[in-house]
């Protein structure tokens, strides 16, 4: 799984649990439709399945 990932924050994390907070900090979101390359690991893809409700993945 080498490459990268690109990530988008397209959901607030307002209102949402503090590990969901901690995960979108974790994946260095912070503002609605910032958007973040990522390592493409399964550590990553983990975090982004975790609040996949609240952010997309972009090709």
């Amino acid at each position: 799984m080498a490459g990268q990932i690109t990530v988008q924050l397209v959901r607030s994390g307002i209102g949402r649990t503090q590990r969901q907070r901690a995960t979108l900090q974790g994946l260095g979101l912070k503002k609605l439709r910032q958007v973040r390359v990522l390592n493409d690991t399964p550590e990553v893809r983990g975090m982004v399945n975790k609040v996949q409700h609240l952010v997309k993945v972009l090709d």
